[in-house]
C-alpha cells in the first residue's frame, strides 16, 4: 500500500504543474501577441512591469516550489519506488526540471534581465524586442508550457497508479 502523503504530494504536484502550464500557455497564446501588437514602447514597458511584479506572486511559489519538489520527488522515486510508478514520477520531475526550470533560467530570465535594462522608449529596446525578445522568448515560453503540461500528465498518471495500488 502506498503512503497517503505520497498520493497527496502527487496530487499537489499535478495541480501546481497544470497551473504553471496555464500561465505559460496564456502568455504564449495571447498575452505576448497582444503586447507585440501594442504600440511598441507600451508593449515593452508592460512586459518590463510584468517581469518585475511576477516575483511577488503565487505563480513564483508554484514555479520554484515545484522545481525543488521535482528534484526531491525524482530522488525519492529512484531510491524507493519501482516499476511504472517510479518511471512516471521520475519523468514528471525530469521534464519539469529541464523544460520548465532549466529553460526559465537559461533563456527567459536572461532575456527578461536584458529587456529590463533598456529604456522602453529607445530604439535599442524596439530592436531587441522585434529581433530577439519577442520571437525567442515566446518560443522558449511554448517549451515551458508544454513541459509543465507534460509534467502534470506524468504526475497525474503516477497519482492514478498510487490510487489504484491503494485500493488493491
Amino acid at each position: 500500500m502506498a503512503p497517503l502523503w505520497l498520493l497527496i504530494v502527487t496530487q499537489i504536484s499535478t495541480i501546481a504543474c497544470a497551473l504553471v502550464s496555464g500561465v505559460f500557455l496564456a502568455f504564449s497564446e495571447f498575452i505576448m501577441r497582444s503586447l507585440d501588437k501594442s504600440e511598441r514602447p507600451a508593449g515593452i514597458e508592460v512586459m518590463q512591469v510584468i517581469n518585475r511584479e511576477v516575483f511577488r506572486t503565487f505563480f513564483m511559489v508554484c514555479l520554484i516550489g515545484i522545481s525543488a519538489m521535482s528534484l526531491a520527488f525524482c530522488a525519492y522515486a529512484y531510491v524507493t519506488l519501482s516499476g511504472p510508478l517510479a518511471s512516471w514520477v521520475m519523468a514528471g520531475g525530469a521534464i519539469y526540471l529541464l523544460a520548465v526550470f532549466g529553460v526559465t533560467l537559461a533563456f527567459n530570465v536572461p532575456m527578461n534581465t536584458h529587456l529590463d535594462r533598456l529604456d522602453y522608449q529607445s530604439t535599442d529596446a524596439k530592436a531587441y524586442w522585434e529581433g530577439i525578445y519577442f520571437p525567442r522568448w515566446t518560443f522558449w515560453n511554448h517549451v515551458r508550457a508544454i513541459g509543465a503540461g507534460a509534467s502534470a500528465i506524468c504526475y497525474l498518471v503516477a497519482g492514478l497508479l498510487l490510487a489504484q495500488a491503494s485500493t488493491t
